[in-house]
């Protein structure tokens, strides 16, 4: 027999939906089974709205999320805090249907590319590394940088797949690649702020 803990998220997400078959079900109903992989899903859930049109000022308010989902997994948390209120608040059934019938053909060809490896360091205390990335990046997703919310957004999609696979390897390849981004960043603002200086 498959043990919860084995089945992929997509599955267990699926099966979650089909056992509530009322009009409405609620953000923690439908984590409750993911206990365990709860940051990586609610990652997940931010890095969506990256991928499809959305007024501006969209990168701000999911930039801004994912501060607070960093912080919380920098001082090491076990499970995100979410208040009480929103994890109660109910979902259109419907309408989480339609988004994980979206999405999840492209998070099925994900999982298939992931598996648990180097789990030590989706663990604490490396995992505290995953919440510092996040935290710069989600300060970098939240600036007004053009044509960047789909570039971070791909980088918050394999840091959720990572985390919810156990897939230390991916996660050591993100921070590098993080850690790339957030130094170039770091020498463009320096370069834009001599150039604004000497303008002014």
């Amino acid at each position: 027999m498959t043990r919860v803990h084995e089945r992929r998220t997509t599955q267990i997400l699926a099966d979650t939906l089909a056992s509530h078959p009322d009009e409405h079900i609620s953000l923690d109903d439908l984590l409750q089974p993911l206990r365990n992989r709860a940051f990586g899903c609610l990652l997940l859930l931010l890095a969506i709205p990256n991928f499809i049109p959305a007024p501006i000022g969209i990168g701000g308010v999911m930039g801004s999320l994912i501060v607070v989902l960093g912080l919380q997994l920098l001082i090491g948390l076990e499970q995100p805090w979410i208040p009480h209120r929103l994890r109660q608040r109910p979902l259109r059934r419907a309408a989480v249907r339609k988004f994980l019938d979206k999405t999840i053909p492209v998070l099925q060809r994900l999982e298939r590319m992931c598996r648990p490896r180097l789990e030590i360091l989706t663990r604490k205390p490396a995992s505290m590394v995953t919440g510092l990335m996040l935290v710069l990046l989600g300060v970098l997703l939240a600036l007004p940088i053009p044509f960047t919310n789909y570039l971070f957004g791909v980088l918050m999609l394999a840091y959720a797949i990572a985390m919810i696979e156990r897939d230390g390897a991916l996660l050591l390849g993100l921070w590098v690649i993080s850690g790339g981004l957030i130094g170039m960043a770091f020498v463009f603002s320096n370069i834009v702020l001599a150039a604004m200086a000497r303008l002014f």
